[in-house]
């Protein structure tokens, strides 16, 4: 057999094969993602057909829905819904140095009888990080290995509860002549780990590393293998760290927990709102705005700095917000109010390291920019949210009694109700 009957083509961000090669993936539309993969075939080796296969009635399965192993994190029981749910596979992903052996080895600390399968650190390296964070459970697993069926195997004798694999890049299956960390190795690997976590019914918690543009690295086929998506963000000099969950086939998605980087490890933030406004002062051009993180209301700083250019087109910066968005604002400001921005530079940034993606946080934004133009301070304890259409208008968004409820609970007064952007003008 030819080596062109052994070889695929694969695209390394959906994992959808091609029988050829070419620049552009027609599935998601990236380019220069397929890589051509070699495998072997073995005719001779074929599997009998199961024919013991055991049928049941959806009414005659008796599921224990309301059983979760609790992680003792109340944040990250928020983010999966109440807990970890027996016989699931969860992957959490993050840049590198941002938390995530940490957080995985303080679960470790507060389930009994887990496993932990460490490729990337030996294990007196792990050992010296556990008594860096004062980790006291004595009944901590620790391997280092990349071969994952010989894992597996001792795994499968002593049945954990919980199985932690850092990471899926370094762990490799035998019959392959692919690399730790190819496309084809993350893929099988993915697929033997979710065939065990249903077939043992032991919870599995898996690290993937990220792209440069902050994707999952890896084929797109590992996100839809697991039953929960897990994302660890944040500045890397910055102690705010935020666990999202975008997937998740048991609770609700888009949840998020917030944590604070200590020395002795990630703890959790009770009360965010406080944490984001702790250092907040009343000067021009700083807005505060309610914004919406999963279910949750989060008070959070925006300032706006907002000076006279000194070359022929302006300049826009923004940390934590969209910059089309800002350009997309500061032109309905200068078409619609009496601020002309067009000769003014506009530097935007939300503080604590959190990223506002929602329109409710256009008023909050366009308030700053003015507050900053007329160099004129808002009261102390007012708060803004609102999206702004490109006519002016501002417009209603969801969730907004609970939005009211925080900011209220927390002092704080909602900016009156204009209904357009030139009356927020005059108020400033």
């Amino acid at each position: 057999m030819s080596k062109k009957d052994n070889s695929i083509f694969l695209c390394e961000s959906c994992g959808n094969e091609f029988s050829t090669w070419s620049g552009k993936c027609s599935i998601c539309g990236s380019w220069n993602t397929i890589k051509e993969v070699n495998f072997k075939t073995d005719k001779a080796s074929s599997k009998q057909l199961n024919t013991h296969l055991e049928i049941s009635k959806i009414s005659d399965v008796v599921v224990k829905s309301d059983y979760r192993i609790s992680t003792k994190i109340s944040e990250f029981d928020r983010v999966l819904g109440g807990g970890i749910v027996p016989g699931s596979i969860i992957l959490l992903g993050g840049e590198p140095g941002i938390g995530k052996s940490t957080i995985l080895l303080e679960l470790a600390n507060n389930i009994d009888n887990t496993f932990y399968l460490s490729a990337e650190e030996s294990v007196s390296q792990i050992k010296m990080r556990a008594d860096r964070m004062n980790v006291k459970n004595k009944s901590i697993l620790m391997l280092s290995e990349s071969d994952l069926e010989s894992v597996l195997h001792e795994v499968a004798k002593i049945k954990p509860t919980l199985l932690i694999i850092d990471s899926i890049q370094t762990v490799f299956v035998n019959g392959s002549e692919s690399t730790p960390g190819s496309v084809v190795q993350v893929r099988e690997c993915g697929i033997r780990l979710q065939q065990f976590a249903k077939s043992h019914n032991i919870s599995v918690i898996i690290v993937g590393h990220v792209t440069k543009e902050g994707n999952l690295a890896g084929p797109r086929i590992l996100e839809h293998l697991v039953d929960t998506v897990l994302y660890l963000e944040g500045e890397r000099y910055n102690d705010s760290r935020i666990l999202r969950g975008v997937k998740n086939r048991f609770g609700a998605t888009n949840e998020v927990g917030i944590f604070s980087m200590k020395e002795e490890g990630l703890r959790e933030i009770k009360n965010p709102s406080e944490l984001f406004l702790s250092e907040y002062e009343n000067s021009p051009g700083s807005v505060i705005t309610v914004a919406l993180e999963g279910n949750r209301p989060l008070l959070i700083e925006v300032q706006a700095l907002v000076i006279p250019t000194h070359f022929g087109y302006p300049k826009r910066t923004c940390s934590g917000f969209d910059l089309n968005r800002l350009n997309l604002l500061a032109a309905v400001l200068t078409k619609k109010t009496k601020a002309d921005l067009s000769n003014y530079d506009i530097y935007l940034n939300v503080i604590g390291g959190i990223r506002l993606s929602e329109p409710a946080a256009d008023l909050a934004v366009c308030a700053a920019i003015l507050s900053s133009f007329k160099n004129r301070a808002l009261n102390k304890d007012i708060c803004s949210f609102g999206e702004v259409g490109l006519a002016g208008e501002i417009r209603n968004v969801l969730k907004a009694k609970e939005r009211e409820k925080e900011a209220t609970t927390l002092g704080f007064k909602i900016l009156p109700k204009f209904k357009n952007i030139s009356e927020l003008f005059e108020y400033i």
